[in-house]
């Protein structure tokens, strides 16, 4: 009986189960660090507003526009009376502003485009997380330097996941939450921990935490 494969075959073989396996880590790789790596693209809104210059250049807190934020899971979109208490008198007549007025004065509001989303099966509340410490730079980054919000977390599984498994190191106290740039001291291990008992902060890792 005359040879069915040819000789090239003893090397293919093993070549080939090496290739597999090579693309099976490549996959595992990206699957483990793509959450790390982490880039949207920049939505557009109807009125163009810069949390650089409103929270980074002109101070103002978080809870000022996103007033549920540490009493309910919904942080709150800001009303357009929010954007009126201030711009009613500054650049009151800015064409920028133009729909702002509009919506202030036939009671339509503005409709934003949502930048953070979650699943539908995944709860999140904000109000939780807030009140344990948690601060807002964790999971939307440094938003006082964003002329345009974007997500930079990945806000997957695994990246949530992280922070269950070991809170601690992000905690830091409740007045300092919306401090975009709170570095904590040197001596503040022990007051962290403090702040833990405080808190009541655990890890969370089971389903039922952000699937209901």
């Amino acid at each position: 009986m005359g040879q069915v494969f040819p000789r090239s075959a003893n090397l293919i073989a093993p070549v080939s189960v090496v290739v597999v396996v090579l693309l099976v880590g490549a996959a595992a790789a990206f699957l483990i660090l793509a959450p790390q790596s982490f880039a949207a693209p920049v939505l557009a809104q109807p009125v163009a507003f810069s949390h650089q210059q409103h929270v980074g250049n002109l101070g103002i807190d978080c809870r000022y526009c996103h007033t549920t934020v540490d009493r309910a899971p919904f942080a709150g979109i800001p009303s357009t009376q929010i954007c009126m208490n201030c711009h009613s008198e500054v650049l009151s007549s800015d064409d920028k502003l133009a729909l702002v007025r509009d919506s202030s004065t036939n009671g339509r509001p503005l409709v934003w485009t949502r930048v953070h989303h979650l699943p539908d099966y995944a709860y999140f509340d904000h109000s939780a997380h807030v009140n344990k410490g948690v601060a807002c730079v964790t999971c939307h980054g440094q938003v006082d330097q964003m002329p345009v919000v974007v997500q930079t977390r990945s806000l997957q599984m695994s990246w949530c996941m992280d922070c269950h498994r070991n809170p601690a190191p992000k905690i830091r106290p409740r007045d300092q939450v919306t401090n975009m740039n709170w570095q904590p001291p040197a001596d503040f291990d022990q007051v962290r921990q403090h702040l833990i008992e405080e808190y009541h902060v655990e890890s969370k890792t089971s389903c039922s935490t952000c699937h209901r």
